[in-house]
């Protein structure tokens, strides 16, 4: 655990009571400051006096006595509309943050050299974030993983010289972190997301200029940066730090000759452009690594590995050779729970668990992995616009299996274009797709679950759906787990 003492003896509010809640709390209490702790949620509350938070009722409290407010993320800060909390904070004339604002400025106070890459974008963040922390723990670093990908950032061990803090950012985190101050900031990509909680609903184009402005913060910030150069927006961005003369290490699919030094790719193939270089550098491939299958992963392969490329740099400069070395164990990324993930294998054919596809643009990497031969599980609580744009993709899809409330909207987008079965459920789904896809005539048959909506009609969240998946898999005869080190 982190102790944030740079609120010792004072009172601050914290509200938001989820795991990164709790762990603010135990943090500033360990660091000498006295802790006001609220929730909306009753379960939540609950939850917090059971694990022994004392709870005030921020409603009636005095918050003239409050130094600060540390909010959740996901409490709104300006949009639809701020939260209660932030009204009243705001009319006390005290900062709102949040838990990674505070272990910033426990960074600066205790070590503000240890080293600490900030990684965000609209896609692809926990794949990067993980990712980078596997190749540089394979390397023999001391690497503590966190924020935005599941472990409280407070929970983690604090900053120390040779302490590698790799942290997932959402826009929701930057936004509640003023002094960011990474040692390495990547930014991925940028698309329109949670637009909503950005700018007013009548103008979505303020709102996602908002959510790039917030976004580049992070970047902007940074001792290093390493910025994806595929879309308008992170190009954009790259225009202006480039033109204010900073540290940059911008990687695309395909080489572009203004970017230099720059990683690239061709294909599967991770190059470095070295200036003043006779020829670029293969650094690593990812062919044939089933855990990084698709263009979004040879992405986010660029991304980490031109994370470690500044970071050494950084920290006093590293060969091409080396960054091949820590770039050698890709292979063996295991890969992330319901993220593309090799359930196992029946003879030929693959199991694939992608349960965190919740919106068709999720769905879309899965489907552009594999050429031919998918049998895709798909369904639930649809999100707006539906399969849709996913059409250039049918072809690539033996057959399709139903399930949940989206059933009948789906269906209708399907009929004629790609053969399709009503399931109702994922057990009646996913044997149906297994017995087609052993009947396949193709060399390897995927079951694919990536169903392209949320769980909430027929399970608890996409984790549920996707643990009832991989155990259905798994229970099947003849199949060889992937968790045990049987193929795949």
């Amino acid at each position: 655990m982190i102790r944030v003492t740079t609120f010792a003896g004072r009172r601050v509010a914290v509200f938001g009571l989820g795991s990164s809640g709790l762990a603010t709390v135990r943090a500033l209490e360990a660091g000498g400051a006295d802790v006001a702790a609220w929730d909306d949620g009753e379960a939540s509350r609950d939850a917090a006096v059971k694990a022994g938070v004392s709870l005030v009722d921020l409603r009636a409290a005095d918050w003239s006595a409050f130094a600060a407010l540390v909010l959740a993320p996901g409490v709104p800060l300006t949009h639809p509309e701020p939260h209660w909390t932030v009204g009243k904070a705001r009319a006390a004339g005290i900062e709102v943050i949040g838990d990674i604002e505070l272990f910033c400025r426990e960074r600066r106070k205790l070590c503000p050299t240890s080293p600490f890459i900030a990684i965000t974008g609209t896609n692809g963040k926990s794949t990067t974030t993980a990712l980078l922390a596997h190749l540089l723990r394979r390397a023999g670093r001391d690497v503590q993983m966190g924020g935005n990908i599941g472990t409280a950032i407070l929970s983690l061990d604090p900053p120390a010289p040779h302490v590698h803090h790799i942290v997932e950012m959402s826009s929701f985190q930057i936004d509640l972190t003023p002094s960011l101050d990474p040692t390495v900031g990547v930014l991925l990509n940028l698309s329109p997301d949670h637009l909503d909680r950005h700018g007013p609903a009548d103008d979505a184009d303020l709102a996602m200029r908002n959510y790039a402005a917030i976004k580049e913060r992070l970047v902007a910030a940074s001792q290093a940066v390493c910025i994806g150069i595929e879309d308008d927006w992170c190009r954009a961005i790259f225009g202006r730090l480039q033109a204010a003369g900073r540290r940059i290490y911008p990687f695309a699919v395909q080489n572009d000759a203004g970017a230099s030094p720059a990683i690239y790719a061709e294909g599967s193939r991770i190059l470095a452009h070295a200036p003043g270089a006779t020829h670029d550098v293969e650094i690593a491939s990812v062919a044939g690594v089933g855990t990084l299958r698709g263009r979004h992963n040879v992405q986010n392969a660029m991304a980490a590995i031109a994370a470690i490329s500044a970071l050494q740099d950084c920290r006093g400069g590293g060969s091409l050779e080396d960054l091949r070395g820590m770039a050698a164990a890709l292979p063996a990324y295991p890969g992330l729970p319901h993220r593309m993930e090799e359930v196992g294998r029946a003879g030929k054919v693959l199991f694939i668990n992608d349960s965190k596809a919740t919106n068709a643009d999720s769905t879309e990497k899965a489907l552009a992995s594999w050429p031919r031969d998918i049998f895709w599980i798909l369904g639930g609580k649809p999100k707006e616009g539906g399969i849709a744009p996913l059409a250039a993709y049918f072809p690539r899809i033996a057959k399709a299996y139903l399930i949940g409330y989206a059933s009948d909207a789906f269906a209708a987008t399907l009929e004629g274009r790609v053969p399709f079965e009503r399931c109702s459920t994922l057990d009646v789904a996913l044997a149906r797709a297994a017995e087609d896809a052993a009947a396949s005539p193709g060399a390897e048959p995927v079951v694919l679950l990536s169903p392209a909506c949320a769980s909430y009609d027929q399970f608890r969240s996409f984790e549920h759906r996707g643990n009832v998946f991989r155990d259905l898999v798994i229970a099947r005869e003849g199949v060889a787990s992937a968790r045990d080190g049987g193929p795949p």
